[in-house]
């Protein structure tokens, strides 16, 4: 299926479709396989960036070509990593949600689009008329009307009490950023939901049936979801924080991993091994994982259905023109091929994966340590390796752009929270109490130890010191894992009314997920 048949069946503008048949049909032949080359790249990424681990795997028309591991799997384990070691893909266990959804409608037990209601009855969206005309195809493309991460504090940071039937009830209260269809903004929250769908519709929870129609038909035996025991199955990568100049183990496994209420948005986990499998089950499938999937539900997962912004590096670096979300996949002309592609981030492990299925070649990328750049840096280079192999840029011409890129960047606040100090119980007198948002539950601002103190019922790890920063107040978490502070702003009305409190991120550049701007708390009741 052509770029341009596939916005066809999408429905997309007419400009889109214009510009489709722009797209070049000849695209340059790869370069020769160099493993010398591959092993340099990898050692000045790893080397540039002081990455704790990395695994790296390449596919060419249809075959590995290329693995290549570094580090360890916990700095200072003495462990390497291995293309066996577990890593979480994050965001990369949407597509693989996905498919489940796929394999359903394939057996006849939903369609795309029934509605949502259909298998959850309970589901509410905060318009009316959205809960009853969401299909279960909406709940894949980032189409909805949520503003960015919408409600992603009952999923992060983890672990949190919040469970699925918590993140269905509180849906409803999420007021909209734009209207429904109208626009792209990334979720987590429906593909949650998503997953809850599919267990409906196929008699078994979402990790009975990840495990059902993923990893046992296709082979992916190190892949895991849902509770194991990390002291059985050994080899497990563990998330680094950069800490004074060193990589930091955070948020390290025990010997039982519980289940993620975040599974079907990015709660799975795989080895380079399975990672690379999963890919040549899409690029160059053979009879068995042909079997797997239908021709027609293949073509479905790729087609796009919302349109993406480009931001200005695409254009410069990689030219593209289009870019959109299919189901649980990103699609994307690079240097005028066609890829699709991943990428996955949670606390201290980043992932990728790009594929160009017009040469059935690819490549997976998985990072356990702070890796935004470098991730961003791997991907690009590798790219090129496929889309321009005349081209002599590496390493350094795109890690170099990418910190000018950074430094060029204006500050996107004007008021850093600077002079903190212990707020005084005269100063702070007002506003003691128990409040409650809609969907965050509640949250304890109460004397503690002789200090003021923000406690989240439902998300433990949302526990910190409050201080006072000029005329603001905000809150220093006790863990460094959560590392976006958050401004307080009470405001109290007349006497009838309760106090009201709103939270903003104090860094405005700080991750999505740390939705603050999106709660709207209310004082029920003081300390007790």
């Amino acid at each position: 299926m052509t770029f341009t048949a596939c916005l066809l069946v999408a429905g997309l503008p007419a400009s889109w479709l214009a510009t489709a048949g722009d797209v070049p049909t000849t695209i340059p032949s790869s370069a020769p396989i160099n493993q010398a080359e591959f092993d340099a790249i990898l050692d000045e990424v790893v080397g540039h960036y002081q990455l704790p681990g990395i695994a790296v795997g390449v596919i060419e028309d249809g075959k590995v070509v290329y693995v290549g591991t570094r580090g360890e799997i916990g700095s200072g384990s003495g462990q390497p990593i291995t293309s066996n070691t577990l890593f979480k893909i994050a965001s990369n266990s949407k597509a693989m949600t996905a498919s489940v959804l796929a394999r359903l409608v394939d057996a006849g037990k939903l369609r795309w689009e029934d509605p949502v209601i259909k298998y959850l009855p309970s589901f509410r969206m905060y318009d009316p008329w959205v809960t009853q005309n969401m299909q279960v195809k909406d709940l894949l493309v980032h189409n909805s009307g949520l503003p960015e991460g919408g409600g992603d504090l009952m999923l992060w940071p983890e672990p949190n009490r919040f469970t699925r039937a918590d993140i269905i009830a509180g849906l409803a209260h999420i007021k909209p950023a734009y209207s429904f269809r109208s626009g792209y903004a990334y979720d987590n929250l429906l593909y949650v939901v998503a997953g809850e769908v599919a267990a409906a519709a196929g008699g078994a929870s979402y990790e009975e049936l990840v495990q059902r129609e993923l990893f046992r038909p296709l082979g992916l035996s190190r892949c895991r979801v849902g509770a194991w025991r990390s002291d059985q199955v050994a080899d497990v990568a563990q998330p680094h924080n950069r800490v004074d100049g060193r990589n930091v183990v955070v948020k390290a496994d025990g010997a039982t991993v519980d289940p993620l209420v975040s599974a079907a948005a990015g709660g799975i986990r795989c080895s380079l091994d399975d990672m690379l499998l999963w890919a040549k089950n899409w690029l160059a499938p053979d009879a068995t994982q042909q079997a797997w999937l239908s021709a027609e539900q293949r073509q479905a997962a790729w087609v796009p259905r919302t349109p993406m912004p480009i931001s200005a590096r695409r254009r410069a670096w990689d030219g593209t023109r289009l870019y959109a979300y299919g189901y649980g996949w990103r699609i994307a002309d690079i240097d005028g091929a066609y890829t699709v592609s991943h990428t996955g981030t949670l606390s201290g492990m980043y992932s990728v994966m790009s594929l160009l299925p017009d040469r059935r070649s690819g490549f997976v990328v998985l990072i356990n340590g702070e890796a935004e750049a470098a991730r961003t840096v791997l991907n690009e280079v590798l790219l090129k390796r496929f889309t321009k192999p005349a081209e002599s840029r590496g390493v350094a011409y795109y890690a170099d752009e990418l910190a000018k890129e950074s430094e060029s960047k204006q500050p996107a606040t004007s008021e850093p929270a600077v002079g903190r100090e212990t707020p005084t119980s005269e100063q702070f007198a007002q506003w003691w109490g128990v409040y409650r948002d809609p969907w965050f539950g509640e949250v304890r601002i109460c004397r503690e130890g002789g200090q003021a103190r923000f406690v989240a019922e439902k998300s433990p790890l949302l526990s910190g010191r409050i201080m006072r920063s000029g005329s603001r107040y905000l809150v220093d978490w006790d863990r460094d894992s959560v590392d976006a502070e958050a401004w307080l702003d009470f405001h109290k009305g007349d006497s009838s009314q309760p106090v009201r409190l709103t939270l903003a991120k104090v860094d405005p550049e700080a991750d999505f997920s740390y939705d603050y701007e999106d709660l709207a708390f209310e004082r029920i009741r003081g300390c007790e």
